[in-house]
């Protein structure tokens, strides 16, 4: 069982303060006793808490329990993309050598994919101390399935003490059903990362109640400590081209590497700007820009600046911009040198995805939007008639 509830009968008094502290109607009365409905109790414990005379234990994770000393070293989960490492990995390394130097354990980077050999070299020379690759034709391309089997294999052989992930849309697919399948807790889209080193658990902070508080999550009966990391708020693990890691090459049968799904094609999107999550430069539009056309005029200055172009979530709600462009709490975060919002008000969803940038330049036409309390620098006015002269202005400086 994974947990033990039962009523004291000598104790129960029955005032029925668990009846009605019970969020599930689990608990009622026969007899002038409690007595719980096993099928709706979750063992959430809000009968215990409102139970006056302790005429409630419960007893969470009463069945066999892991032997958590048996986990060690902190791993990493290396993206790729056709042979090309996300530089999401790099950030994680970079933040994993810091957790992994607290609890003086290793550095793991686990790479998955066909014909990723000559990419070892590159991961030992981010500071990774062993590397687990698994290198097989059914994981050329990204597959739920054999990615998320040949994981769950891994960790089960290996036990991690701690595994961290990109929150990207692979990295959101693939290891929320690792942790299902190995009983472990798992924290999306942390900002930040840190060790409680006498407990030796991993201290999991993300954005909560829409940015307005930050959570710090523990995960302290389970192994291994699983979350997932925003892209561009940790830096890249430097290069040390001297530095050698121990390989660990593995192989799997093809009931491991199935898939009941077969993967038919993958459609690029063809755009004339740089990626979003790499760019040093990025021109996001707004509710302000009125209709999808009108995206003309941010995409051409982001174009001049040799940028990406970006979008808040009404633009991509209103069908401007693909999904794949937007910036906030439900899109990209970013860090760019300089971030350029126009027609942006800067509710708080989409400040957490942007205000990390080195330079902000927000363009409104509203003096009192939020954006301006964040923005390095502000332009009042209507973006119609300021964007077009900056191009122009930039296309002339730039060309020089």
């Amino acid at each position: 069982m994974p947990g033990l509830i039962q009523i004291l009968l000598d104790k129960c008094t029955g005032c029925t303060l668990c009846v009605k502290s019970c969020p599930f109607g689990a608990v009622h009365m026969a007899n002038k006793k409690a007595v719980i409905d096993m099928a709706k109790c979750t063992l959430c414990g809000a009968c215990v808490i409102a139970c006056k005379f302790a005429a409630i234990e419960i007893k969470k994770d009463a069945g066999v329990k892991k032997d958590l000393t048996s986990y060690k070293d902190v791993w990493v989960f290396c993206e790729q993309k056709k042979g090309i490492i996300q530089t999401i990995a790099f950030e994680l390394l970079g933040e994993g050598k810091k957790l992994a130097k607290k609890l003086g354990v290793k550095l793991c980077a686990v790479i998955l994919g066909h014909g990723i050999e000559p990419k070892i070299e590159e991961l030992s020379q981010r500071g990774a101390d062993k590397i687990y690759i698994v290198d097989a034709p059914e994981l050329k391309s990204y597959q739920d399935e054999p990615y998320t089997n040949v994981l769950v294999k891994l960790i089960e052989e290996y036990r991690p003490e701690i595994m961290l992930c990109g929150a990207t849309t692979i990295g959101r697919s693939m290891i929320s059903r690792v942790a299902i399948n190995i009983d472990a807790g798992l924290t999306a889209d942390c900002t930040g990362l840190d060790i409680d080193e006498k407990e030796r658990l991993l201290l999991q902070t993300r954005p909560a109640f829409g940015g307005n508080i930050m959570a710090t999550i523990i995960t302290p009966n389970h192994r291994p400590q699983m979350a997932t990391v925003r892209h561009k708020v940790m830096k890249e693990a430097e290069i040390h081209k001297s530095h050698r890691a121990e390989v660990i090459r593995k192989t799997y049968s093809g009931d491991v590497l199935k898939s009941r799904t077969t993967l038919l094609d993958i459609v690029e999107e063809i755009e004339e700007t740089v990626n979003l999550a790499e760019a040093d430069i990025i021109v996001s539009g707004g509710r302000g820009l009125g209709a999808a056309e009108n995206f003309s005029v941010v995409k051409e200055l982001a174009k001049a600046l040799g940028g990406a172009v970006g979008g808040s979530r009404a633009t991509v709600d209103a069908g401007w911009i693909p999904y794949s462009h937007q910036v906030g709490q439900t899109g990209k975060t970013v860090c760019p040198k300089l971030y350029i919002a126009c027609g942006i008000s800067g509710q708080i969803q989409h400040l957490i995805g942007m205000q990390s940038s080195k330079v902000i330049v927000a363009i409104n036409k509203d003096p009192d939007a939020p954006i301006f309390k964040v923005a390095t620098y502000g332009i009042v006015g209507n973006l119609f008639e300021v964007i077009p002269p900056l191009t122009k202005e930039f296309r002339r400086i730039l060309k020089k």
